[in-house]
């Protein structure tokens, strides 16, 4: 296609490195296993690669609390074999993203154990530190997200400083130019190298209000975190020239991207960050919390539409590594038919879509009991919460030994059900989700309105089902999407008055379905149609 844009007409695939395959036999996926099965990414149809953090890192939070940002952790290779992934991924057209945590380092980092020595020390500014009250609490009412008082009271300066996560994260001061400089090298280090883009996460959070001033009380909400509005402490104006200084720098090499992760209320905050001078995109999760219902998917997609609309380009995600799977949220037992219909949806809508390891063979959590969690969250919240582990469970290849991932005790348990599902059994299967996926993806890229075209909802459908159409100029396309478990019946006539073709049905065609100009669209069925011109 003429002037494909990856980042805008293509389609992300998110690899979570300590699962996706072991190498060496230690039960941590790593880089050369990445590499080991490109082939198999290619062959999927995506068009980017986004890796979660590679860095070296004390792990207390998986990666997320990094403690050198231009390095690679051993467990999952070295510098060379990051660069021969870039390089064996761009061989086969693949863009490849990282991940950069850059609101918090470790505590373990060079920065940190330096900034903790002594009041005056050179460092002590690259992290935010306050003195107590004078009863001697905490400087203010802000509190981790992970539970408890963000603030950690480090006895050797008799200083608090601020974490907005674990204690062992404690986050950076991106109002000091020096921290600035620091972190547009990282940039820098990675653009040079040859990097296609960058996940950013939690960006929203990176600056707080310089006066610490308290957050108000709500009256609600599950956990204490959420009973404050949290206007002091994310989600701060000075993000705004950050984000150009970012997005200036980013131009000056081709085609790079840069979504921001951010946990913000809204989808209209999430937009607000988006621009030609700001972020590309920015990740919003009403999605990843939406009860199976096409009213529910449907008023989140209208207001993505308004957000975005002239201004930026949306983005849907149904997984990643911090939530519960969607076969596990929409699945019934091993049934993939809602499933099917979630893939049609993400891979149909206006904008980009990010797909998460194992989504495609529709990947279960696991199940853990307690005593198993590695979650630290999970262990904060047991049994409220479970924490993150199910959804990080070993990519299933096939039917062998744990999965095919390693020839060592995983990390975490691969899940019982890898003898019957796993990649090389659906491959063979002509029904699987995995050849709907393939299928899926070659048709997008074959259709010009479904990469680039406009978003218009039907009028006239049954309940619990959503049709819309996505138009260009020289080609309309309707999706048609039923969430509930009745036959209902599509009037094309009403809807396509100059008839139209069935591209693909997600389930098989084994009766004619389409009859005096109306199809009856099966139960947890999902059908695309190219409308016919004049």
């Amino acid at each position: 296609m003429d002037n494909f844009l990856w980042w805008r007409d293509g389609v992300i695939y998110q690899i979570y490195p300590r699962s996706f395959m072991d190498s060496n036999a230690d039960g941590i996926g790593d880089l050369p296993g990445i590499i080991h099965q490109l082939d198999y990414v290619q062959s999927l149809g995506v068009d980017a690669i986004w890796l979660s953090p590679i860095y070296p890192s004390p792990d207390v939070d998986f990666g997320y609390d990094v403690s050198d940002y231009c390095a690679i952790d051993p467990k999952f290779g070295n510098m060379q074999d990051f660069e021969e992934l870039l390089d064996q991924a761009h061989k086969r057209n693949l863009r490849l993203i990282l991940d950069l945590v850059l609101n918090h380092t470790s505590d373990q980092h060079p920065w940190f154990q330096e900034s903790r020595k002594s009041k005056d020390n050179p460092y002590r500014d690259y992290y935010i530190w306050k003195d107590p009250k004078q009863d001697g609490s905490f400087p203010n009412n802000w509190l981790a997200i992970v539970g408890g008082s963000c603030w950690q009271l480090d006895p050797q300066t008799g200083q608090y400083y601020f974490h907005h996560y674990f204690k062992e994260q404690p986050d950076l001061n991106w109002r000091n130019p020096a921290v600035r400089k620091e972190m547009l090298n990282v940039f820098k280090f990675w653009l040079d190298k040859g990097v296609d883009g960058f996940r950013l996460d939690v960006f929203s959070a990176y600056f707080k209000d310089a006066n610490f001033t308290d957050n108000p009380k709500k009256w609600f909400g599950i956990r204490p975190y959420d009973r404050l509005e949290h206007i002091y402490d994310t989600d701060r104006p000075e993000m705004f020239p950050l984000l150009k200084e970012i997005r200036a720098l980013l131009d000056r090499y081709p085609q790079r991207y840069a979504v921001g992760e951010t946990y913000l209320p809204t989808i209209e905050k999430a937009a607000q960050y988006c621009g030609d001078d700001l972020l590309h995109a920015a990740f919003s999760f009403e999605f990843l919390e939406c009860r199976w219902r096409a009213k529910s998917f449907l008023k989140i997609i209208k207001r993505w539409e308004k957000a975005t609309a002239g201004k930026c380009w949306p983005n849907y995600v149904l997984n990643n590594h911090d939530v519960i799977r969607s076969a596990s949220r929409y699945g019934r037992g091993e049934n993939d038919d809602r499933l099917k219909v979630a893939l049609v949806m993400l891979l149909t809508l206006r904008g980009t879509p990010f797909l998460y390891d194992g989504e495609e063979i529709g990947l279960r959590d696991i199940k853990l009991k307690k005593s198993e969690i590695l979650d630290p969250v999970g262990h904060h919240y047991w049994p409220l919460y479970k924490g993150r582990d199910g959804c990080r469970a070993p990519m299933q290849w096939d039917d062998s030994l744990n999965a095919g991932f390693s020839t060592a005790r995983p990390w975490l348990p691969v899940n019982p059900d890898y003898g019957v599902r796993n990649v090389q059994a659906q491959e063979k299967d002509d029904r699987s989700l995995l050849s709907l996926y393939k299928k899926m993806l070659r048709i997008r890229k074959e259709h010009i309105a479904l990469m680039r075209g406009d978003f218009e909802v039907g009028t006239k459908y049954p309940a619990n089902t959503l049709v819309y159409f996505r138009c260009t100029a020289d080609e309309q396309i309707m999706v048609a999407l039923n969430f509930g478990s009745r036959r209902k019946q599509i009037d094309l006539n009403a809807l396509c008055a100059d008839g139209c073709e069935l591209l693909l049905s997600s389930h098989p065609l084994t009766e004619t379905r389409l009859m005096d100009g109306k199809y009856l669209l099966q139960g947890n069925e999902a059908a695309i149609f190219l409308l016919k011109k004049i």
